[in-house]
């Protein structure tokens, strides 16, 4: 029997038709393509989630740790408005009411503290800026003990 190509077969195949030993080009490609496809997708996910918690590290927001909780709660719950809330927090300057009023309590706490009655403290004749010169000679022989 002579091997005769039919008149309609291509004379060359491409190259994504399986051979007869059974190799599958196309396929091996595709499938490095996908898990490629979805490492790529999933390391676009994690940026993309975690762009909230980054924003409020970078700034070092008072609230990062809020942003951070959320950003878990989201990731989760799979309910995306803890992640907007996140990130709108994130973005937003709370105002310091901390350190005033730390400031405020000290303050208060040293008034507390002061006997009723008691002499004040002398001022430091070093740091006084204005006055008559005469006064300050006197005022550091006073201090430092010279008669």
């Amino acid at each position: 029997m002579s091997e005769q190509m039919h008149s309609a077969a291509p004379h060359h195949l491409p190259f994504f038709i399986p051979g007869a030993d059974g190799s599958d080009t196309l396929m091996v490609v595709m499938g490095l393509f996908l898990v490629a496809t979805i490492l790529w997708v999933g390391t676009l996910y994690w940026k993309l989630h975690s762009l909230p918690e980054r924003m409020a590290h970078k700034t070092h927001k008072l609230q990062f740790e809020i942003v951070a909780v959320l950003g878990l709660i989201s990731l989760f719950t799979h309910l995306h408005i803890f992640w907007v809330a996140g990130l709108l927090l994130a973005m937003i300057d709370l105002p310091d009411f901390g350190t005033p009023m730390r400031s405020i309590a000290d303050s208060v706490e040293r008034i507390a503290d002061a006997t009723p009655g008691a002499p004040a403290a002398a001022p430091d004749p070093e740091l006084e800026l204005a006055g008559d010169p005469e006064v300050k000679v006197a005022a550091r022989k006073e201090v430092h003990g010279h008669a």
